[in-house]
């Protein structure tokens, strides 16, 4: 598997190099911002490893750039911006996870592969159904009548958890727990903010409802 690590920091881009190979892994580096989003834009990769704070291209833009044009590239932040806010910004443009600057390289190393572990995380089955919404796991695409789109890994994980309990009432608290990662309620609205992204994909005829004090429900049929 290839990996593209975008970090200006020479000797923790050698550190990261030589971790990740050492794993089995082929990486590609960049140190500079514009650079890393040609190579993630033209080149194939199953994950990028990002910093934010670079030379060229801000982090942020960059991560939006690749969202917006690669949804399907799950994008791992590093970096030593460990803030809430900058968390919540980097979620809600798109990133599958974020890590703080100083870091375990095992803990790195633990996040990356249950973001390339996805035939294991979410079953063997190919497709899912829950109304008139269909989720193609390994392309990552869903669809709703005529309607087909791309998804972010973010938004990827939050249909398929309401697939999978559709007709169900799912708790914010919950999403935030299972597709976050959160054990903690940050005080932010990023759930809505995702739920609000895929309903503009997914249309009208999409009915991801929402359940007063309670949370989200995808409807079963």
């Amino acid at each position: 598997m290839r990996i593209l690590v975008i970090e200006d920091e020479p000797r923790i881009l050698a550190f990261l190099r030589l971790g990740l190979e050492a794993e089995g892994f082929a990486v590609d580096g960049a140190d500079d911002g514009a650079v890393g989003l040609a190579l993630a834009l033209s080149e194939s990769y199953e994950l990028v490893v990002l910093d934010l704070q670079l030379p060229g291209l801000d982090g942020l833009q960059l991560l939006e750039d690749i969202h917006c044009r690669r949804p399907e590239l799950p994008v791992v932040i590093l970096s030593a911006r460990s803030d809430v806010q900058t968390k919540l910004l980097s979620f809600e443009l798109g990133a599958a996870d974020y890590v703080a600057k100083p870091f375990s390289l095992h803990e790195l190393l633990a996040r990356i592969r249950v973001r390339l572990r996805d035939s294991t995380i979410f079953g063997d089955e190919h497709v899912l159904r829950g109304g008139n919404v269909v989720l193609d796991v390994a392309r990552r695409q869903v669809g709703v009548g005529d309607r087909t789109a791309d998804l972010s890994d973010r938004e990827f994980r939050l249909l398929h958890h309401l697939l999978v309990h559709a007709g169900e009432v799912v708790s914010r608290e919950r999403l935030l727990a299972e597709v976050w990662g959160y054990d903690f309620d940050p005080g932010s609205n990023v759930v809505d903010v995702c739920v609000r992204r895929l309903r503009q994909k997914l249309g009208p005829e999409a009915a991801i409802e929402t359940v007063r004090n309670a949370g989200y429900r995808l409807a079963a049929a």
